[in-house]
């Protein structure tokens, strides 16, 4: 049983396949894998990237007075000043498009009041402020801190309405310069609160996922995941439904990447305007690639997972010249 000073998280009755699924990963120890697009086609892994790096960590003594919110609602920390100006010093001063432009530690604010969650406090160091969604559907989000390291980490979740992929999952840290990242660079106890939160509030694992770093940089966060595999040796779920998880956040993450490209990797980024010839194209020539063979759905996500690289590698220079792969058999 993981020890929580909240034994009152709610659980929500989750009906979707995929979400049944994700908690049986969730329970069972899903592997995190960096390589796992390369892995798909048969290529030698790529090296584990470096953790995330945390600047200027708080003092430790400055962060024990979280302590004093376990068990309570997550409202009285965020109004609370102690814990309202951790915020604005962990939260970007971003503009975030939250149905109009808000800076980002509003947003969180508002929704830590709106429909608070009580304060989780775990192994005395990990404190876990955060909401689920109100009445009307709106947003929810959390601030993560570890106590001991002085390091924190916030997220946000709701469905956009301006243009980009729905719903999207917002991670963020004023903390974090990088602006590429992978979740398995950030803390493994981070991780675990992230998806407990996650399974608790409905949240579903395959999300358009974002990170905000401390320049007010939208990045996307790709799914790095591969749900199909599981390293304690337990049963997974049926390829079938694992393999269509792992397409999903293929697609969902190339379609993020698409949408960043286009807005410029602004964190209120909005945009309304049809597809582009050449994502059309290329769309058309992996659907023709991968109409043949045994291995049609891994070959689509191999070259999903590809195509999400062109166009993260944009943003730094020319996008290379694309590669035409032999048909799929």
């Amino acid at each position: 049983m993981r020890p929580s000073s909240n034994p009152e998280m709610k659980s929500f009755r989750v009906s979707s396949v995929l979400a049944f699924a994700f908690l049986f990963l969730m329970a069972s120890g899903v592997l995190w894998s960096n390589a796992f697009a390369h892995e798909l086609g048969g290529a030698s892994p790529q090296p584990t990237p470096d953790n995330a790096v945390f600047q200027k960590p708080l003092a430790s003594g400055d962060l024990t007075f979280i302590n004093g919110f376990a068990g309570r609602s997550s409202r009285d920390a965020a109004k609370d000043g102690k814990y309202r100006k951790l915020i604005h010093t962990i939260v970007p001063d971003a503009l975030y498009h939250y149905h109009r432009d808000i800076p980002l530690p509003d947003v969180l604010e508002t929704v830590l009041t709106n429909a608070p969650l009580p304060v989780d406090i775990r192994d005395g160091r990990y404190a876990m402020v955060s909401s689920e969604t109100d009445r009307e559907g709106g947003g929810l989000g959390f601030l993560w801190t570890d106590m001991h390291d002085g390091i924190a980490l916030g997220g946000f979740s709701f469905h956009p309405t301006n243009g980009e992929p729905t719903p999207t999952l917002t991670i963020f840290s004023k903390q974090i310069k990088d602006e590429s990242l992978e979740l398995n660079q950030f803390p493994a106890a981070f991780a675990e609160d992230l998806y407990h939160w996650s399974a608790a509030t409905g949240i579903p694992p395959v999300i358009t996922r974002y990170f905000i770093n401390s320049e007010g940089i939208k990045i996307v966060l790709e799914h790095d995941e591969d749900y199909c595999v599981h390293p304690d040796g337990s049963t997974a779920p049926a390829p079938d439904v694992c393999d269509q998880m792992n397409e999903d956040a293929a697609n969902v993450d190339m379609e993020a990447a698409y949408f960043m490209e286009r807005t410029g990797y602004a964190s209120n980024a909005t945009a309304r305007t049809a597809v582009e010839s050449d994502q059309v194209e290329w769309i058309r020539l992996r659907d023709t690639t991968c109409k043949m063979g045994p291995e049609r759905l891994r070959c689509r996500i191999r070259m999903t997972h590809e195509r999400t690289h062109v166009l993260i590698g944009r943003r730094h220079g020319p996008a290379p010249s694309p590669v035409r792969p032999r048909p799929h058999k």
